[in-house]
């Protein structure tokens, strides 16, 4: 379904982009330059996953974080794929690489949410 494209629209994916990494709403709203309810920056938020032009990535703390995966190549990393989170920094990035593990017999994933907890590259 083609979205009606707004300047609140544009504002929250011109953050996304223009950070190239995980955000929370708080912190994207921080950098619009154009006010916006957080009604409605949840909407375009939640739209965008919908659509796929981002991800929500729900860490350990229980936010909420969405990023534009500009290192995610869905040809190289499957959807559901890990994240890091830096106690440092404080970034959540899309792991570059495939993360293996083993899931007991007769279990079946639909989904999951993965986010690995250290110190990044940058970082150590």
């Amino acid at each position: 379904m083609k979205r009606r494209n707004t300047i609140s629209k544009e504002a929250v994916l011109s953050v996304l982009t223009n950070t190239r990494k995980a955000m929370s709403q708080d912190a994207i709203v921080k950098q619009m330059d154009v006010d916006a309810d957080r009604a409605t920056i949840y909407r375009i938020l939640n739209r965008f996953c919908e659509d796929e032009i981002v991800h929500k990535i729900v860490a350990d703390d229980g936010k909420q974080y969405f990023a534009v995966c500009v290192k995610c190549d869905k040809n190289t990393l499957p959807d559901n794929h890990f994240h890091f989170r830096c106690t440092q920094c404080e970034t959540i990035e899309c792991l570059p690489a495939l993360v293996e593990f083993k899931v007991p017999e007769k279990y079946k994933i639909q989904r999951m949410n993965c986010v690995l907890i250290g110190v990044c590259k940058d970082c150590s």
